[in-house]
């Protein structure tokens, strides 16, 4: 009998001293703070359950010099000195922001824990003026510089972007709070603030002209996450453990964990590395699934998509220019870069000589968290599950039956209304592309969009389907083109049918009005 219970995985615990003093499992990052040391003024974005909240309460338990904690790790062996400093910890994590005044509550309220310690004389004016009077009574009162550290410093204007005047209250707030990081610079020992996306430099952060943007940086490429090396030297027991509970092998677990899980890259020399959340849940729990997946920043995308007409397979992947990239804000109306800051892309290949990335999917678990997301947004549910309409769906082209599939094909288009804003063909062309490319994670069929020529080629072990889709036109004329570009020979020795398929999709009437099926 394995025994699993010997590993203890921090799911959910993002405090470092609960982690190394309860005996669970940590990843070392400490020879990370060596480097910070070097300077002085830091932020660094990454995705969401990405191991940040961690990483702050590390460098946090360093400046307090609870050395105890270090033993062991990295860290122990490249500091010499371990001085207790006075540290801020601002978290905005904790709280739903729905006006100004919540946002105010949650600064007054940190403020009032660091008040009780170093004094409340300025609690009376401005949240701002409080921060700069606590900064400066702390060194004072402690004779040592202050140390700065503000978790999810983004969080309020992320749950405002779809509301633009909060937005803006929320920036001009956050503006003149963040400005102390520069106009206390005498009092500061070390400040770093991390969040989900980078707002531009003419936003909160425009006086802030001495943060070092660590983001696309290669030496913190492995900061937050877990590399291939880390997840075999930490995690090799675990995978034994997971192998025997799956009734497996470690090697197939660890194909099956790079597939899923795998595939951040931050920089064009990155390491590969796996979503740390999903990790740990996948060893705690003994079974592989979508763990990471949040649904908060989708909804905006949506948005965008319609509005824009945005078509999903141009979502990835997609090159981008290198200053694109660099100077990317959540603001943004390009939803390809919404979804490189919020982690639903990331990096995958790097052109010196065009200077562009190449962006696609992390990995399956993203991609199919993303697009099944997305699937109410564009397919009609049927009862409560929508995912049941598209399993039937599957199951339809598996067997050939192609009149069920495709009286199903139309019926789920239908009836799920789409931004006035947007594109009748856009929204259809997005239903199918999402349609055909989840079949692929619940089948071994193999599914290609658009390549210039055919609209779609669909196959299964027994058959390869040919579709082409018309817009307000005829099945006919779709017929015809499949039949004058002869688009089925390349695939006539595979030993399997072939089966053609042209339709018609009626903007009008929002259906797929007429269809015709030949076989090869």
């Amino acid at each position: 009998m394995f025994q699993s219970k010997e590993i203890k995985y921090p799911v959910g615990i993002q405090t470092f001293s609960v982690v190394r003093e309860g005996g669970y499992l940590y990843v070392d990052k400490t020879a990370f703070i060596a480097r910070l040391l070097r300077g002085k003024y830091y932020f660094l974005s990454r995705p969401r359950r990405f191991g940040k909240s961690l990483f702050l309460s590390t460098l946090e338990s360093y400046f307090l010099g609870e050395r105890e904690l270090f033993k062991g790790l990295a860290i122990e062996n490249l500091t010499e000195k371990w001085e207790k400093y006075p540290v801020l910890h601002l978290d905005l994590n904790n709280r739903q922001y729905v006006s100004l005044e919540s946002l105010k509550e949650e600064l007054i309220s940190h403020l009032e824990q660091w008040e009780a310690i170093y004094g409340d004389e300025k609690q009376d004016r401005a949240v701002e003026e409080r921060f700069a009077y606590v900064i400066r009574r702390a060194k004072e009162l402690t004779g040592k510089d202050v140390v700065i550290l503000v978790d999810e410093y983004d969080k309020p204007l992320l749950s405002s972007i779809a509301h633009p005047d909060l937005s803006a209250q929320y920036r001009d707030l956050l503006k003149a709070f963040y400005s102390n990081l520069k106009s206390m610079d005498r009092y500061i020992k070390f400040a770093m603030l991390t969040g989900v996306a980078r707002f531009s430099k003419v936003s909160i952060f425009s006086d802030l002209n001495n943060l070092n943007d660590i983001t696309f940086v290669d030496d913190f490429a492995g900061i937050c996450g877990i590399t291939a090396e880390e997840l075999n030297h930490y995690f090799d027991k675990s995978t034994d453990y997971l192998a025997q509970s799956l009734g497996s092998t470690p090697e197939k677990i660890k194909e099956d964990l790079k597939r899923r899980y795998d595939g951040y890259h931050f920089t064009e020399k990155s390491p590969d590395i796996y979503n740390p959340f999903s990790i740990m849940k996948v060893f705690d729990n003994k079974r592989m699934d979508s763990y990471w997946f949040e649904s908060g920043t989708p909804s905006y995308l949506v948005k965008l998509i319609e509005q824009g007409g945005w078509k999903l397979r141009n979502l990835a992947p997609t090159e981008i220019e290198e200053t694109k990239l660099a100077t990317a804000d959540i603001m943004t109306q390009n939803p390809i870069l919404v979804c490189f800051q919020s982690g639903y892309l990331t990096i995958k290949g790097y052109d010196p000589v065009f200077k562009t990335y190449l962006l696609d999917y992390p990995n399956e678990e993203v991609k199919e968290g993303f697009l099944s997301f997305l699937v109410p947004y564009y397919i009609q549910k049927e009862g409560k599950d929508g995912v049941f309409s598209v399993k039937r769906f599957t199951m339809a082209i598996l067997k050939g039956d192609i009149e069920e599939f495709m009286n199903l094909l139309s019926s789920m288009i239908s009836g799920v209304p789409y931004s006035e804003k947007g594109s009748a063909e856009a929204h259809f062309q997005n239903a199918t592309y999402l349609l055909f490319t989840l079949m692929g994670f619940y089948t071994n069929t193999e599914v290609r969009t658009s390549d210039g020529r055919i609209d779609l080629k669909l196959e299964t072990p027994r058959f390869v389907y040919i579709f082409e889709f018309k817009i307000d036109s005829s099945a006919e004329e779709a017929m015809s083109q499949i039949e004058k570009k002869e688009y089925w020979v390349p695939y006539l020795n595979n030993g399997k049918e072939i089966v053609l398929i042209g339709a018609d999709f009626s903007t009008k009437t929002r259906r797929i009005t007429d269809w015709i099926i030949k076989s090869i």
